[in-house]
């Protein structure tokens, strides 16, 4: 049990890192973007796709929490 709980937190950290990373690539594609557009006109689509990859993020941090929280706890 503790192997494949092992197993899904490797996973789940590599969809973190993996996330985190095409969030910088939006953010450094976006940011001259964002500099010379009007922000009148509401958020873009980069900036939208940012704050879609930043929620993700979150998600997959806090399902690796509560994983390391199932093996701290299998582990007793």
């Amino acid at each position: 049990m503790t192997g494949f709980l092992i197993l899904i937190l490797a996973v789940l950290m590599g969809m973190t890192v993996l996330t985190l990373v095409r969030g910088i690539a939006a953010f450094l594609q976006g940011t001259r973007e964002d500099l010379e557009r009007d922000g009148s006109t509401g958020p873009s689509e980069i900036q939208l796709k940012q704050n879609k990859l930043m929620f993700q993020r979150i998600l997959y941090q806090g399902a690796a929490i509560l994983v390391v929280a199932l093996v701290l706890f299998a582990r007793k």
